[in-house]
């Protein structure tokens, strides 16, 4: 199963969007706020494997 880096962008209401971190140019990722960690903020970094997503350390 593959994994992925991803850091968050931007909060807009019930999404967020991210951006992948070895794919700086592709576009942001909108993913719904109830798939990802309660406490996420602007800036966070997440790694999504498995199918879902965590904060990166």
């Amino acid at each position: 199963m593959n994994s992925f880096e991803y850091e968050v962008e931007r909060l807009d209401g019930d999404y967020a969007y991210l951006r992948r971190l070895d794919a700086p140019d592709e576009d942001l990722k909108m993913v719904a706020r109830a798939l990802l960690p309660p406490e996420i903020m602007e800036g966070t970094k997440l790694l999504y494997e498995w199918m879902q997503y965590s904060i990166m350390d």
